[in-house]
């Protein structure tokens, strides 16, 4: 009996890894059993706008852009860019604009851009979809739609100004859209810092501060651009 012990314990081992056995006949070989994988979403959503057969399609299926490419830029207004003072200052308004060349000039640097423009304001509500964007790109026979957002501000302890060094930064975030597919091939978020003083030829500290926010906006998109022409050279 002093055996019991050892034995009672190979019994409980042996119950704890029996198979179960699959099959017809005496030749049925007797393997673990698992839960099949999961290959779709087990949580109902009613919101959502793709179904689960078109999300197994894209994620399975192969994708790559027209190799002639006609592109539009869309520009998202951030919340503090929203307010009217923005748009009444000369200031501002030229510094948009040349954020825009500046984008125009980084996507025209490939020779599969044949085309790039603006889409004007006046087709774009003020919190515009990602499906109204679309069909307006539609509209403009472009094939891919580019959507970007800049915001930037000097850092909360240089904001009480001096005769001390100024320091900004900026972030801006873009994506490219496939109008035809709908799918985003490419997105970016970069973030960048300038530093300096304020110039002899300047009339304020509020004058210096929006060119220093304004270069550091200048160093993100240099950095886009570079994105962009690495992306696009190598699809």
């Amino acid at each position: 009996m002093k055996y019991a012990p050892f034995l009672l314990l190979l019994f409980a081992f042996y119950a704890c890894t029996t198979v179960k056995p699959t099959g017809t006949g005496s030749s049925a070989q007797a393997y673990y059993q698992s839960e099949p994988p999961i290959t779709q979403s087990l949580f109902a959503d009613q919101s959502s706008t793709i179904s689960e057969e078109n999300i197994r399609k894209i994620l399975e299926g192969t994708y790559s852009l027209p190799e002639n490419l006609r592109i539009s830029l869309v520009k998202l207004e951030s919340t503090q860019n929203q307010r009217s003072y923005y748009w009444n200052n000369e200031e501002y308004l030229k510094s948009q604009q040349e954020y825009l060349d500046r984008f125009t000039e980084s996507f025209k640097r490939s020779e599969r851009v044949q085309q790039v423009s603006q889409i004007p304001d006046l087709l774009i509500s003020s919190n515009p979809s990602f499906t109204t964007i679309r069909e307006v790109a539609v509209r403009t026979q472009s094939d891919l739609v580019v959507i970007y957002s800049i915001n930037s501000d000097l850092y909360s302890h240089y904001k009480v100004f001096a005769k001390t060094d100024m320091k900004a930064f900026a972030t801006t975030q873009l994506i490219l859209m496939d109008v035809r597919t709908g799918l985003i091939p490419f997105s970016t978020i970069v973030t960048e810092e300038f530093q300096s003083k304020r110039m002899d030829g300047e009339l304020n500290d509020n004058e210096a501060a929006n060119r220093i926010k304004n270069e550091a906006v200048l160093l993100t998109i240099q950095e886009i651009g570079e994105q962009i022409n690495q992306f696009l050279n190598q699809k």
